[in-house]
């Protein structure tokens, strides 16, 4: 069975172990690799991030910058257009605890002042070493992925000859970087960054061998939904994988993910929660 951990995001305290959590993506752009633009509007995203909480979310994730390979990315300007309006319009009524996916510090400040209380930054404070201290400053969770290269040249740049070494040498580093810009030891998670940067083997590998990630002792995020290693095995578009993405979260539950960051609320929720039962029923016995 898994570590427990309580983690900390702003006064809400997440309970980590025993039940995994199911963090809703919502991408506020018009160019996401999984859903073409389809909550770009703000109507659309306020929509679908009530439709998510009705779903089973643990937390909602809402994006204004597309990762996809090959993306180039955007001002903070822009990016703030985007989320801004629909955290505005979410407001304090909205029940789940709301993670901004960025890696700008102004981005993340103008997003905790308007209710959020998690930070998921794909670079781990290494784009924007600022980030660390808004985080501290706002008692706000921050989760830290691991990524090779950018978005723009990830999937170009030459594989890691050992990928999980890399990851765990990573891990200290940016564990270090968040605690030296005051973020404590309860408000850190950790994400190897299935698909940044890495082989369609690798990914594989990652999820396989998680507890070699665990060994840090910090929670584990994992994000593997609609992505294009499950599309490359099944040979079918990002738009048909939530039964692959299924096979994949829970892996990675079995293997010790906490937070499964995922497209398909109502489906994860209901593979997430069985697997958890698969789970617990192996320890008792």
């Amino acid at each position: 069975m898994k570590k427990p951990f309580k983690l900390q995001a702003g006064n809400k305290v997440l309970e980590l172990g025993s039940r995994t959590l199911v963090m809703g993506i919502l991408n506020a752009t018009p160019d996401s690799f999984s859903d073409k633009g389809r909550y770009f509007t703000r109507d659309a995203a306020v929509e679908r991030a009530w439709e998510m909480a009705k779903e089973g979310a643990d937390i909602l994730d809402i994006g204004g910058e597309s990762t996809r390979p090959g993306s180039l990315g955007i001002s903070v300007q822009e990016e703030m257009d985007r989320v801004l309006p629909i955290l505005e319009t979410l407001g304090s009524r909205y029940p789940l605890p709301i993670s901004i996916d960025t890696s700008k510090s102004e981005v993340a400040r103008s997003a905790l002042e308007r209710g959020a209380s998690i930070i998921n930054d794909i670079t781990s404070f290494q784009k924007d070493p600022c980030i660390g201290s808004v985080a501290a400053e706002y008692g706000a969770a921050v989760v830290l992925m691991h990524m090779r290269g950018e978005p723009h040249n990830m999937q170009s740049i030459p594989p890691s000859p050992d990928i999980l070494r890399e990851i765990e040498i990573w891990a200290q580093d940016a564990i270090a970087r968040a605690q030296n810009s005051g973020v404590s030891s309860n408000r850190i998670v950790l994400d190897p960054g299935i698909g940044f940067g890495k082989t369609a083997a690798q990914n594989l590998e990652i999820i396989g061998n998680l507890h070699r990630l665990a060994e840090a002792d910090f929670p584990i995020l994992v994000g593997t939904s609609r992505k294009s290693f499950i599309g490359s095995i099944l040979k079918k578009p990002a738009s048909e994988l939530v039964w692959g993405t299924s096979a994949t979260v829970a892996a990675s539950i079995i293997f010790g993910a906490h937070i499964v960051r995922v497209h398909d609320v109502a489906a994860i929720r209901e593979v997430a929660d069985v697997t958890d039962a698969i789970v617990q029923a192996r320890a008792i016995s």
